[in-house]
C-alpha cells in the first residue's frame, strides 16, 4: 500500500477521536457562551460523568472484569484535594477534628488536583493487586468488598475525613471549560489506552484467559496496570466533582453513585469507548432532563403527593431492557469510525474495536 493509502487507512481507524471529540467541544462552547446555570451545570455533570465512566472502560471494558470500587477511590480524590485546598481558617470551621500538620496546608488547586488523583492511585496499587488474580463473580464480589470497606474508612476516620459530617466551603474552581478539558483528555486516554499493546492483551484475556495465559500474556500485571491507571483518572474526576459542588460526604461516594456510573457503561456498551461516552450522554441526559420535570411537577402541585425516585426508576428499567434486549449495549462494543474510499470519506459507522487497519 502507498503512503497515501496507509495515511487514509490511519485516518480512518483513528477517527472515533474526532468523532466523539468535536461534538462535545462544540456543545462546551455553546454552553459557556450561551448557556444558563441550568444548562452549565448539566454539562459540568456530564464531563465529569464522561471522566468516571472512560476510566471504568479502561479497567472493565478492555479486561472484561467488573468493578464496583472506582467510586472509593473517587472518593480518596475529592476529600485529599478539599484537605489541601481549603484555607487555613475554613478548615478550622469545616474540619475541626484534622490532624494539626494537615489543617496548616494551603496549595493552589492544580497542585492540589494532581498530588490528590496521585494519592487515590498510590491507596489503588498497593492494595488490588490480589483482587487482580481473580476472575468471574470473585473478582465482582472482592471489588464490591471493596467499595464497602472505602466507604467505612471515610465514614469513621474523623481526624481525616470529618466522618459523616459534610466538609463545605471548598472554591469553586471546576467551570464549563476545565471540566470539558479534562473529560476530552479522558477520552484520548482511554482511546489510547485500548490501542496500546496492553490494552489488546486485555482484550485478548477477556476473549479467553486460557488461551492468553498460553501465549505468555501476564494477565494479573495486565489487569493490575488498566487498573491503576483508570483510577488516576477516577481520582481527578473526584476532584473536579469537590470543587464543583463545593459540599459533600461520605454517602455522595456510595452505591447509587457507584449504579449510576456502572449503569452508564452497561448501557453505552463496556467494550468501547464509543460505548462509554454514548452511554454517558444519553443517561446524564435523561437523567438531568427527568429531575427537571420531577421538580417541577412537585414545586407546582399537580399530583396530591410528592413524587420521588423517577430518575432512578427509568435507569433501572433502561438497564434491564438493555441487558435483556442488546446485551453489548447501545454501541454494542463497536467504536464509531469514518470509513473512506479512494481517498474520500464517507459516513461515520460502527466498526468491531477488533478490527484492524
Amino acid at each position: 500500500m502507498d503512503t497515501g493509502g496507509r495515511f487514509i487507512t490511519w485516518v480512518d481507524r483513528h477517527s472515533t477521536l474526532a468523532i466523539l471529540i468535536i461534538p462535545l467541544l462544540i456543545f462546551a462552547a455553546l454552553v459557556a457562551h450561551f448557556g444558563g446555570t441550568i444548562l452549565e451545570s448539566v454539562a459540568v455533570i456530564l464531563f465529569i460523568n464522561l471522566m468516571l465512566v472512560t476510566g471504568l472502560q479502561m479497567f472493565m471494558g478492555n479486561s472484561g472484569a467488573s468493578s464496583f470500587c472506582h467510586t472509593g477511590f473517587m472518593a480518596i480524590g475529592a476529600y485529599i484535594s478539599a484537605i489541601l485546598t481549603l484555607t487555613v481558617q475554613d478548615k478550622a470551621i469545616a474540619m475541626p477534628e484534622l490532624y494539626q500538620v494537615l489543617a496548616q496546608i494551603h496549595w493552589p488547586f492544580m497542585p492540589a488536583m494532581l498530588v490528590a488523583a496521585a494519592v487515590a492511585t498510590l491507596v489503588a496499587a498497593v492494595i488490588i493487586f490480589p483482587v487482580m488474580r481473580l476472575s468471574g463473580p470473585a473478582a465482582a464480589i472482592s471489588t464490591f468488598a471493596l467499595l464497602i470497606i472505602s466507604n467505612s474508612v471515610i465514614t469513621h476516620w474523623e481526624k481525616l475525613t470529618n466522618g459523616t459530617r459534610a466538609i463545605y466551603g471548598l472554591e469553586r474552581y471546576t467551570t464549563v471549560w476545565t471540566s470539558a478539558i479534562f473529560g476530552i483528555l479522558s477520552i484520548v486516554v482511554a482511546y489510547w489506552f485500548k490501542e496500546s499493546r496492553l490494552g489488546l492483551e486485555l482484550r485478548a484475556s477477556r476473549e479467553d484467559e486460557q488461551a492468553a495465559a498460553s501465549i505468555g500474556i501476564n494477565i494479573p500485571r495486565a489487569r493490575y496496570v488498566a487498573f491503576v491507571s483508570s483510577i488516576f483518572v477516577t481520582g481527578i474526576a473526584g476532584v473536579l466533582w469537590a470543587h464543583f459542588v463545593r459540599s459533600f460526604s461520605p454517602k455522595c461516594f456510595y452505591l447509587t453513585q457507584t449504579f449510576m456510573v456502572v449503569a452508564m457503561l452497561i448501557i453505552g456498551g463496556s467494550g468501547s469507548v464509543s460505548g462509554a461516552v454514548v452511554g454517558t450522554i444519553a443517561v446524564t441526559v435523561i437523567l438531568e432532563g427527568l429531575r427537571y420535570v420531577e421538580n417541577s411537577i412537585n414545586l407546582a402541585g399537580i399530583l396530591p403527593f410528592t413524587i420521588i425516585g423517577i430518575p432512578v426508576l427509568t435507569l433501572c428499567v433502561a438497564m434491564i431492557l438493555i441487558l435483556i434486549l442488546r446485551p453489548g449495549g447501545i454501541i454494542a462494543g463497536r467504536e464509531i469510525r469514518m470509513q473512506s474510499k479512494w481517498g474520500r470519506s464517507g459516513p461515520a459507522t460502527l466498526e468491531p474495536t477488533e478490527q484492524e487497519g
